[in-house]
């Protein structure tokens, strides 16, 4: 079998680097009847939206195989799991907690910390309550304090048994893959919606990090922001230009603001209609500080000068993972150096990385070394960044187990553990047993 291995004194070996494993409430839960509805079921509920027409409903049945699933979890070795919590599981109608959600989630963070794995808990990943949505959603300003009561609520409910904190995962994803071009649940487009849906979500990040502090001061709270690094297909200065606007327009636009307390310049480009409504105060509350940032890592993108538009996006290059993406570790080391030389970073984990891989189960085993390949490259990669001095205190591979992967439904496989969906066996793939001897060699 493969292994991982990082260059001997390499701070990813070091016994406090932590190490975990991540997944979303709605892409493996199931339990639906026992929650509110979400965007996600309503998206799922529309002809031609998931690949394969599947839904949320099932998907791994973590709502009822939890304790098995940390068996699972502490089988791996890993210092620490990242969930998320279903915000219609949690939270009735009328906007007061629902003891039966919330206890599903304490009793799983008892568990964890019985066990001494370190629960990093992201509190919104997409699932928005669809009666939210039928109010405007995330182009509604009100959602965003929607969103701190909830965390309110939820962040007392749970006291002390949570390690860290991430407001938002990847606001990019719900903004424009759910706002703008509409790949993604609610599936509105339009140029105009996109940068007001951002806005009304990082003023919901800066509104719920002022709970934090006051709720929750003992735990690493904080953002989980995914990028996507843009690379010039040439050097010619249109094609420079072109690029720096699709990087400010995909990844710096979420960075900016939480780091510096504005946009990139490029919002005075944008025509008026497609800017968002900024209220006087709003970059002072998305702006607060972070005790970490958590990076989402897959792929790069090129980009050329366009003359329709203000870049034009190529296609993915080979090699590629089994859901397009183009294999580039090197990019994950330039973007995390670049990252702390534009901006004075808090310490960073990378909350998900990981490669969506063709798996073959054979013989009860999946010998997934095409993935093995890729954590090994990734995290070396990640340990070319720490030596070059990017202060990197994590890293989560995703995912746990094989999911329901958004628009993809149950087609593409991202998962260290196997999962058949018809008995909902687990199986530890090459990839799971190689991570494992990794994190416990240290």
């Amino acid at each position: 079998m493969k292994q991982l291995s990082l260059p001997s004194g390499s701070q990813l070996l070091a016994k406090h680097f932590t190490y975990g494993v991540a997944t979303a409430s709605f892409q493996i839960e199931g339990g639906a009847a026992d929650r509110l509805p979400c965007i996600w079921d309503t998206f799922c509920s529309k002809e031609g939206k998931i690949a394969d027409n599947s839904n949320g409903d099932v998907a791994c049945e973590h709502y009822t195989r939890w304790q098995d699933d940390i068996d699972l979890i502490e089988s791996l070795g890993v210092d620490a799991y990242r969930l998320s919590i279903s915000w219609p599981r949690v939270m009735t109608k009328a906007g007061h907690l629902n003891p039966k959600g919330v206890k599903f989630y304490t009793d799983i963070l008892d568990e964890l910390k019985r066990r001494n794995i370190k629960a990093f808990v992201t509190l919104y990943h997409w699932d928005l309550p669809q009666h939210i949505e039928d109010e405007g959603g995330w182009l509604n300003r009100n959602t965003a304090y929607e969103f701190a009561h909830y965390t309110d609520l939820i962040t007392q409910a749970f006291g002390e048994r949570v390690h860290s904190y991430a407001t938002l995962n990847e606001p990019f994803c719900s903004s424009y893959l759910g706002y703008e071009i509409g790949v993604h649940a609610p599936g509105i487009v339009g140029r105009e919606y996109g940068r007001k849906a951002a806005h009304h979500l990082l003023l919901g990040h800066g509104l719920a990090m002022q709970v934090l502090a006051k709720n929750s001061p003992n735990s690493l709270n904080g953002i989980v922001l995914n990028f996507t690094p843009c690379y010039p297909v040439t050097q010619c200065e249109e094609d420079l230009n072109a690029t720096a606007f699709a990087d400010d327009y995909i990844n710096q636009w979420y960075m900016q603001p939480v780091m510096q307390g504005q946009y990139p310049d490029i919002i005075n480009q944008l025509p008026k209609a497609q800017r968002p409504d900024i209220l006087q105060g709003d970059m002072d509350i998305i702006a607060q500080p972070l005790d970490y940032l958590g990076v989402n890592f897959y792929t790069r993108m090129h980009y050329q000068a366009s003359e329709t538009d203000f870049y034009h996006e190529l296609p993915h290059k080979a090699p590629m993972t089994d859901i397009g993406w183009e294999i580039y570790p090197k990019a994950l080391t330039e973007l995390l150096v670049s990252l702390n030389e534009k901006y004075t970073l808090p310490p960073i984990y990378i909350t998900e990385n990981g490669a969506a891989m063709a798996d073959e189960f054979k013989d009860g085993e999946v010998n997934d070394n095409d993935r093995i390949d890729y954590y090994h490259e990734h995290l070396n990669a990640l340990h070319n960044a720490t030596v070059q001095g990017v202060k990197v205190d994590g890293y989560f591979a995703w995912s746990l187990m094989d999911n329901f992967e958004w628009a993809e439904g149950y087609l593409k496989r991202f998962g260290i553990v196997h999962v058949d969906y018809d008995t909902q066996t687990r199986t530890v793939k090459a990839s799971g047993k190689a991570y494992r001897k990794l994190i416990t060699s240290r």
